[in-house]
């Protein structure tokens, strides 16, 4: 009889260790260079995950190339939905068999031991979000810093216990795959943007604990030049979105809202983003009918 993973993040019936198993969801976009690399990187680690899946959101000229160097690494090629990052991530996530999805970007590279560490934070606490740090490879990697959480007024911040937290890292966090499983989905809202922050603060509103992975890091390959997509109006409009879930549906504090409220006025003045507050709020009451049902699902 295998192992079974308990809503507290240990194995029942007394049969340690857990039996995990780590999809890796990689997404990419018009990249084939970029995802060589990252393939490249990934093949090199002594512990390998259980499989691979790559979901190919590029366009027609793109995706034949990108299938060949999937599929030369041997791994599995998806044709991706071409509805944005976060519809890509939703697609590649429900096409997994692991215990545990493994999040990852195009333009990533990883230390030596990297998946073993992953694998010893799973058997520390399956039930656990792990969320994983990313560096510049201009940065030489010394302490640590978690990922940040969403903030009221819409802009990441570092937390302030990072084992009990809100945080979240887009492209780097360890997923297990019954949230997926349960219909729990990045917010599709936005082709790009801030709204991967409102997902986290979402798990945590649910119930789920969102733990710091310190002892490892991936080498994030950022080109501001070569973003999938770029929009300053779908920008403003997902951290508009994102700051109205935050503060009035999963942590409605009084101080949250008025924050939350200041800095949306400020920057629809500023900026006349008058456009991209009616698409978040269109989204915000949308998504709050969804949530709200997802809530009566709580593991606890």
């Amino acid at each position: 009889m295998e192992n079974e993973i308990s809503g507290r993040g240990r194995c029942v019936n007394n049969y340690p260790p857990c039996k995990t198993r780590i999809s890796v969801a990689l997404v990419t976009r018009n990249r084939p260079d970029s995802l060589l690399r990252t393939l490249r990187s990934l093949v090199q680690q002594d512990v390998q995950p259980s499989e691979v899946i790559v979901s190919d959101d590029s366009d027609e000229g793109v995706a034949d190339e990108v299938r060949s160097i999937v599929e030369e690494y041997g791994f599995q090629y998806l044709r991706g939905p071409r509805r944005g990052l976060y519809a890509n991530r939703n697609h590649v996530a429900l096409a997994c068999t692991g215990t545990h999805i493994r999040t990852m970007d195009d333009d990533h590279e990883f230390p030596a031991g990297h998946f073993q560490v992953c694998e010893e934070a799973l058997q520390k606490d399956p039930a656990a979000v792990w969320i994983i740090s990313e560096f510049l490879p201009t940065e030489k990697p010394g302490v640590t810093l978690c990922p940040g959480q969403l903030h009221p007024r819409g802009f990441s911040t570092e937390p302030t216990d990072p084992n009990d937290c809100w945080a979240i890292s887009d492209g780097a966090s360890l997923y297990p795959i019954t949230i997926f499983q349960r219909g729990i989905r990045y917010a599709e809202y936005f082709k790009f943007g801030a709204a991967y922050l409102e997902f986290g603060s979402r798990l945590r509103w649910l119930g789920y604990q969102i733990r710091f992975l310190p002892s490892t890091y991936v080498i994030h390959h950022y080109d501001p030049n070569a973003r999938s997509y770029m929009n300053r109006e779908i920008d403003a409009s997902s951290r508009f979105f994102a700051s109205l879930c935050h503060s009035f549906i999963y942590q409605p504090k009084v101080r949250n809202k008025v924050l939350c409220c200041l800095e949306i006025t400020r920057q629809v003045i500023l900026a006349n983003a008058y456009a991209s507050l009616y698409s978040a709020i269109l989204a915000y009451r949308h998504h709050g009918t969804i949530v709200r049902t997802q809530c009566l699902q709580k593991r606890f």
